[in-house]
């Protein structure tokens, strides 16, 4: 403990508040809350034989501390809430995904409210539905309010259309809007739609059906039969998703479950809603956390940064592991919400079921996450290690360099080098090249040249060719792989694996084996090669075209007077095709560089030109 911490520890106050915690270039490395701030941040640095490694690690690292004085403790929980959400500390446990979640807001203090989504919780009167951890969830809740109550999600000035007397759109025509804006509806009749979507995101969506099957048997006996045939599917629509819910506690509870659920490395807390007695919804957040968290403090956590934002909640929280400080964070809870919220692991009985069902879909999430995080790794880095080992390299492939070469009867030959790192599409190292050999339609030819550029350039100390792969696949089966091998020998490069990829059998092609090595189709080595080769004959197919679409451009613009080489090249770089060009007016093409008032005239008379617009079609 520095001088500096040592007096000031001196002076801390006997009253609640926020301390944070500094490093030594004044970073917050630790946020906390205390009910008496002189007691809790002396604890740091007495004796440390009985702290957790986690906080002796925290300890090392303090240089300094600040605090925020406080009117109680209830204000403390919020402070410290924020201040972790803004300064994100090394040594808090965070939600992993620390974004602002959204929330379903609607000023109610309006003449006509609307249903809009937000980020953060405004300072005003308005009520907030979330957060919505999981977009699903809100996108739903959207949807029902949209499809049964006609309330308005647009951004419309209501007055202002009033006054302009506009029309209805189309969602009133189709029964989800009452059009406030066309004075389709009193402000009263409009509110009582406005508190019944409110109660539904409160829970309460067992008024859905009974008022759908009400609004459409009126509807029939006044003899609008659309308006209660849509009504009709509405109401199944509901009956449908109601029946989807299980209900395994009392009707008209409200609750939230929560589960801290772990595998290896990786925590969650798996949420399930209860509204009305109904599971409404679910959701789930990965936790960050420092080795060695406690449960207890992890759950306290998550509780406190989920909750502190929310206007609207349940006040009963049930969960499988009890949160640290429980009785605290209750009352800060208890504050907001206006009544008390009671946060309980229960022992059994319905309660219990339904956090045995939180657990054991939150370690089905965990299991499925494991299982794909795996299956990525075999595909990627387990694929690259068991390739080397199949090759009998002596390193993983790191770089893999993939040739394969593209023409038309021997025309507009082009090569293609692909790059994969770590077994992913490097784009930035890949290469293309213009054969100029004269043997048309020779792919051993075009590759031996393709290489022989390559390395070259590697050679001289070109940065755009300086590294070297550790593995080399050509496009082709046993000719191109000497051919490789030839240029590669001749050149005097080394300790590089090079193998070939015939295109019939997907068949590995070594250079000391006399059989071809054939793979599982289901093999993740086969799907990486393949891979690979597929991605250099697709940038090889695209340069060729290319080549292709400028050659017959310029062969066209060979018939214009004053259009030489660089006019085509630059009228080429500007509008890529042929049919851009003939679209373009006289100014378009005079602003082409190299272009003037003349040549774009010429241009443009060429392709608009009687005579040249039959030669063209044909």
């Amino acid at each position: 403990m520095n001088a500096l911490i040592e007096e000031k520890i001196k002076m801390l106050p006997d009253a609640p508040g926020v301390y944070k915690m500094l490093d030594r270039s004044g970073n917050v490395i630790y946020v906390g809350k205390a009910k008496s701030l002189k007691n809790r941040v002396r604890q740091y640095f007495r004796s440390q034989n009985n702290m957790e490694r986690k906080v002796v690690a925290m300890v090392s690292h303090i240089a300094d501390f600040e605090y925020v004085l406080t009117g109680s403790e209830t204000e403390a929980f919020a402070l410290e809430s924020n201040l972790i959400k803004a300064y994100k500390p090394q040594y808090n446990i965070l939600l992993k995904d620390d974004k602002h979640f959204p929330y379903i807001r609607v000023d109610l203090n309006q003449d006509y409210p609307r249903f809009d989504v937000v980020r953060r919780v405004g300072n005003d009167s308005a009520r907030y539905f979330g957060p919505y951890i999981n977009s699903n969830a809100m996108n739903s809740a959207l949807s029902v309010i949209r499809d049964y109550y006609p309330v308005r999600l647009c951004k419309k000035d209501i007055a202002k259309a009033m006054a302009r007397h506009e029309r209805p759109c189309l969602m009133y025509h189709i029964g989800k809007c009452s059009a406030p804006c066309a004075g389709a509806v009193t402000k009263e009749e409009y509110r009582a739609h406005v508190m019944r979507a409110v109660e539904f995101l409160k829970g309460d969506s067992n008024d859905v059906a009974p008022q759908l099957e009400k609004a459409m048997n009126a509807a029939a006996q006044r003899m609008e039969f659309e308006l209660a045939a849509a009504l009709r599917d509405r109401l199944q629509s509901v009956n449908a998703l109601l029946a989807a819910q299980k209900a395994i506690v009392t009707p008209d509870r409200a609750m939230d479950v929560l589960a801290l659920c772990k595998l290896d490395e990786t925590i969650i807390v798996f949420s399930l809603f209860v509204r009305g007695g109904k599971v409404v919804g679910t959701q789930h957040a990965d936790m960050k956390v420092q080795q060695d968290s406690a449960d207890d403090e992890i759950m306290g956590s998550y509780i406190k940064q989920t909750y502190s934002d929310v206007s609207e909640f349940p006040n009963e929280l049930i969960v499988n592991v009890l949160p640290d400080e429980v009785e605290e964070l209750s009352d800060y809870l208890s504050s907001k919400l206006g009544k008390r919220v009671r946060i309980h692991v229960p022992v059994r009985g319905e309660k219990r079921e339904y956090v045995d069902m939180a657990v054991r879909n939150g370690n089905d999430m965990l299991n499925k996450q494991r299982e794909l995080l795996h299956r990525q790794w075999e595909r990627g880095e387990g694929a690259l290690i068991s390739l080397g080992e199949l090759l009998g390299m002596e390193r993983i492939p790191h770089r893999i360099e993939c040739f394969d070469n593209s023409h038309i009867m021997g025309t507009d030959t082009v090569g293609a080098m692909v790059v994969f790192t770590d077994g992913k599409p490097d784009k930035n190292e890949y290469r293309r090249f213009k054969i100029k050999c004269e043997a048309k339609g020779d792919d051993y030819l075009a590759m031996r040249e393709v290489l022989t550029r390559r390395f070259e350039r590697a050679l001289t100390g070109d940065s755009k060719f300086v590294r070297l792969p550790d593995l080399i696949i050509v496009d082709g089966g046993r000719g191109q792989l000497n051919v490789a091998l030839d240029v590669l020998s001749n050149m005097g490069v080394y300790g590089i694996t090079v193998v070939g990829l015939a295109e019939e059998n997907e068949e590995l092609i070594l250079p000391d084996a006399d059989e071809p090595l054939r793979l599982s189709s289901s093999s993740p080595v086969q799907h990486l090669a393949v891979r690979i080769r597929d991605e250099a004959h697709r940038f090889a197919i695209s340069y060729h075209r290319s080549l292709r679409q400028r050659n017959a451009l310029f062969s066209v613009l060979d018939n214009i007077e004053g259009i030489g080489d660089k006019r085509k090249r630059a009228l080429y770089d500007e509008f890529v095709s042929l049919e851009r060009i003939k679209a373009a007016d006289i100014d378009a093409l005079r602003a082409v560089k190299r272009m003037n008032a003349a040549s774009a005239e010429a241009v443009y008379n060429y392709f608009h030109s009687t005579q040249n617009k039959t030669e063209n079609r044909e």
